[in-house]
């Protein structure tokens, strides 16, 4: 996995959980509830959704092998 699927998953999940969690109702992220209340913490998980499904994201083994052929050949 490179380094930018890395951090793309990372991000998701953490806005995940932290979505989950202000569900629930508690503030995982310091701050006042009406700072991280829920708008803003739908927008940052919207954010990294888009983010994480946009990109290219080679997990497999055969999504690696993609990627080699199109850095080999220029195409990324």
């Amino acid at each position: 996995m490179d380094r930018g699927t890395l951090i793309r998953t990372i991000v998701l999940a953490l806005a995940l959980i932290n979505q989950f969690l202000i569900a629930a109702g508690l503030n995982p992220i310091p701050g006042t509830e009406d700072v991280w209340g829920e708008v803003i913490s739908t927008i940052i998980t919207f954010v990294a959704a888009a983010a994480a499904w946009f990109k290219n994201n080679y997990v497999t083994a055969k999504g690696k092998k993609q990627k080699e052929v199109l850095e080999k050949n220029g195409l990324n």
